[in-house]
């Protein structure tokens, strides 16, 4: 597969209640998403294909309506940007991050996690340009602030099975599960599963971001956004 200007990303949504560029793969055969704890199943992945390790993936996390998006520093997290992050974040660990200043609901808090299943192949001088994108939005956050456990799963589609699925002006494309099924089974069947985003209203203990609250997950890279490139 070739690399494009715009990838054709796209997204599986779960919703519950919560108790409190490319290369030719074998298929995989996933594990269902909400019977593994976090982390394992990018663990997994990297056991069975090398190309994985230590690999620093660019991903774009973007956050609606002016958002502030954050990611862990040391015990705690760092100022964050508003909007959209460009992190690059390696595949297999569990990556914590901070959601804060959504309009209207100040002093709300949100943070949710990130764990990369696989990687992209562009050109090595160009991957910034070609990050995994994961969107948060306004509603998604609202609804794990009130008791939602939220799983997106984003995946890289192949064209010749990519269904009709619901899309919002420039936002992600995206697919809800039924009850009952697996949105990361259903991804791997319409593409490449790329990330798993969890999104519940679960905050630190005493304010403070202990190694648990944060998987033990090494700092993400934050990058500076690059030029756009120049037509020729």
């Amino acid at each position: 597969m070739h690399v494009v200007d715009k990838l054709q990303m796209a997204v599986l949504v779960s919703l519950v209640y919560s108790a409190s560029v490319f290369a030719q793969d074998m298929p995989v055969h996933w594990l269902h998403v909400g019977a593994m704890p976090p982390g394992a199943i990018g663990h997994q992945r990297v056991m069975r294909d090398g190309r994985l390790s230590g690999y620093c993936q660019p991903v774009e996390i973007r956050v609606s309506e002016g958002g502030r998006i954050a990611p862990a520093a040391g015990s705690n997290f760092s100022e964050g940007q508003r909007n959209n992050l460009l992190v690059g974040l390696h595949i297999g660990p569990v990556y914590r991050f901070c959601v804060t200043e959504i309009p209207d609901h100040p002093g709300l808090e949100l943070f949710p996690t990130v764990e990369l299943v696989d990687r992209l192949y562009p050109p090595a001088d160009q991957k910034l340009r070609f990050p995994i994108p994961i969107e948060l939005t306004r509603e998604e956050l609202l609804l794990a602030a009130n008791g939602r456990f939220i799983t997106r799963v984003i995946y890289l589609e192949d064209p010749q099975l990519a269904p009709a699925i619901s899309q919002d002006g420039e936002g992600q494309p995206w697919l809800e599960a039924r009850p009952g099924e697996d949105p990361l089974v259903m991804a791997d069947h319409l593409g490449r599963p790329m990330a798993i985003l969890r999104l519940v209203g679960r905050v630190p203990q005493n304010n403070q971001a202990d190694a648990a609250f944060l998987y033990g997950a090494p700092s993400g890279i934050v990058y500076e956004r690059p030029p756009s490139p120049q037509p020729k």
